[in-house]
């Protein structure tokens, strides 16, 4: 260990200084050792390096939504290349650091030497591993400062804890907490974009109410559809007061399908009928298009916009393996954090939703973003670790919820989506895997909801096994609002269906069971289930007496005393009134 030290506390280097192709390991602990030796980086911080951007996933080679590859994500986008770097400093093909993991994390190794040269106004390597903390923000390649830091922030925080890893060949990665200060003096000469060219009609000023998105605030005279004159859609968005006129309660989780420039052309054209709070960029980068007191136009549901603040992320839910990295999380985490704090909103998927979680009355065709590659346990967790608390209450027997470990880092390759590498559920009509799945509306595609559930949403269970088709499986039999019409159409009719769950995936749930009772009908019939709490329109659905659903939250009804419970219907929330529904006893 001490020749490994002094590898790198007092020397300097001008080149990484690499061992010969047939030295090389293919074991990634004795890539780790290999590199820090030949580039001076502390094996400590390429450990944690790797664990913060891909958890030792090389992702099959493919890249991030920001341009980057492999478990160190190097990038070769509008910040940088440090891909072709690494490429050059080790003598090998650019696709063997896409899809070799050892080669992808000696790449990662040789670049942050490089680049602790370049930031060193004496050309050394830093001396300890506190001093390292400019580095790590350097290598990040965030357009702004402010991200950069938190970039670096986090990578000392998962040196704090440390981490005991599986990688995708079965060898166990072990961190040690390291108990370390970094030196944030050391990010003072980094080159995070602070200056230059902004898109068009953004701004950097205080006018924002998020103090690190860049002000990219729509006009009111052009945008808001308040005023009288107002004839929608030739304007986007709605001026209010919130929360003392309506209350937030939702923060909607959407992905863009585009990239950064079109998704501002979209949001800046007054006639596109939509609107949206925030935007991330691939790089971290935050902007502001709407207010935090104004109602966008985002989800479909005009009462879930009334009480809801949007935040759109550069990325795509189809293609999963244009993966969401480690900046974009960050960044997203620490808005949501502020947004969960100023509002009192819950940290959990009732009040966290996905645009594909919120029902859409009136559309036949939902949008299901941010799709089954966003990995909503992780992204929880990075919330939480910003000071805000999970719920805490009464696990109902009979109600769990899905925290499978697919939903903490991407595994497997786009194309062979299955319950192991992304984060949507499977239901059967019958208690065995071999049965055939739910009906589907469109057989094939991997964002169609109609025949999933998604992580983190709870559900009550009426029985259970294990799956006899011999996968190790448990079967959970569960109501579920299924799309068995076909074209598609705005009703759904709730069935028992039959929930295959990986082994180590279910945890207690929260919630509170509740019965559907049609008590007009001397408790027979169906029940009609909503889009949302307002009667006498938005029916999305039915529901036979007794059906069990799992209620995270309830609400009033404008301008009445009608209370209405929130159900898991399906892949989305519904509504119920109280006049149907019985809470069922522990």
């Amino acid at each position: 260990m001490l020749a490994l030290l002094s590898s790198w506390c007092f020397g300097s280097f001008s080149t990484p200084v690499q061992a010969s192709p047939s030295s090389l390991s293919s074991s990634v602990n004795e890539a780790l050792v290999q590199a820090t030796k030949a580039s001076g980086v502390p094996i400590e911080l390429l450990k944690a390096l790797a664990y913060l951007e891909g958890q030792f996933s090389n992702h099959h080679g493919q890249p991030s939504v920001d341009g980057g590859y492999g478990s160190m994500h190097l990038i070769k986008n509008k910040h940088g290349d440090t891909l072709d770097e690494a490429a050059q400093d080790l003598g090998v093909v650019v696709d063997r650091l896409k899809k070799d993991l050892p080669t992808n994390i000696r790449g990662g190794a040789a670049v942050l030497h490089d680049e602790a040269l370049q930031l060193s106004p004496t050309h050394t390597l830093p001396s300890t591993l506190a001093d390292w903390y400019g580095v790590v923000a350097e290598y990040s390649h965030s357009g702004t400062r402010t991200a950069a830091l938190q970039y670096a922030d986090a990578l000392y925080g998962v040196l704090e804890t440390g981490f005991r890893v599986e990688t995708e060949s079965g060898e166990v990665v072990v961190l040690a907490p390291q108990h370390v200060t970094p030196n944030t003096g050391t990010a003072m000469t980094i080159h995070a974009v602070t200056t230059g060219t902004l898109p068009a009609g953004c701004k950097r000023d205080a006018a924002v109410d998020y103090s690190d998105a860049i002000d990219c605030i729509l006009n009111p005279a052009i945008f808001d559809c308040t005023p009288a004159a107002a004839v929608y859609p030739g304007c986007t968005y709605e001026s209010s007061n919130r929360p003392h006129d309506l209350p937030v309660r939702y923060v909607a989780i959407h992905d863009t399908e585009g990239s950064l420039q079109e998704t501002l052309q979209v949001f800046q054209n007054r006639y596109s009928g939509v609107s949206i709070h925030y935007v991330i960029d691939t790089d971290g980068t935050v902007y502001e298009l709407l207010h935090d007191k104004d109602v966008g136009y985002h989800v479909g549901n005009y009462w879930y916009n009334q009480r809801s603040i949007g935040i759109e992320h550069i990325g795509y839910d189809a293609t999963g393996f244009l993966w969401y990295n480690a900046a974009q999380y960050l960044s997203s985490a620490k808005l949501t954090a502020y947004l969960l704090k100023k509002y009192q909103i819950p940290l959990d998927h009732e009040h966290i939703v996905g645009h594909g979680t919120v029902p859409s009355p009136h559309q036949t065709t939902n949008h299901v973003d941010p799709g089954p590659y966003w990995l909503w346990t992780y992204y929880f967790e990075l919330i939480h670790r910003r000071g805000v608390e999970y719920p805490t209450g009464h696990a109902a027997e009979h109600v769990i919820t899905l925290k499978p470990h697919s939903d903490e880092r991407p595994l497997g390759g786009n194309g062979s989506e299955t319950p192991d590498n992304f984060a949507f559920f499977f239901l059967h009509t019958g208690p065995s895997t071999a049965t055939p799945l739910i009906p589907q509306l469109e057989p094939g595609d991997i964002t169609d909801e109609t025949s999933t559930i998604e992580t983190n949403m709870s559900y009550y269970y009426l029985a259970r096994c294990k799956d006899p088709a011999g996968t190790g499986d448990t079967m959970y039999a569960i109501w579920y609002g299924e799309s068995d019409q076909f074209p598609a159409s705005l009703q759904q009719t709730a069935h028992l269906a039959w929930l295959a769950v990986p082994p180590g995936a279910a945890t207690a749930g929260l919630g509170v069971p509740v019965a559907l009772v049609n008590f007009t009908g001397a408790g027979q019939g169906t029940i009609s289930v909503y889009g949302r709490p307002l009667s006498g329109s938005d029916v999305i659905g039915t529901a036979t007496t007794g059906a069990i659903f799992v209620s995270g939250q309830t609400s009033v009804e404008d301008g009445t005393t009608n209370l209405w419970y929130e159900i898991n219907y399906n892949h989305r929330q519904a509504w119920v009134p109280a006049s149907s529904i019985i809470v069922m006893p522990d």
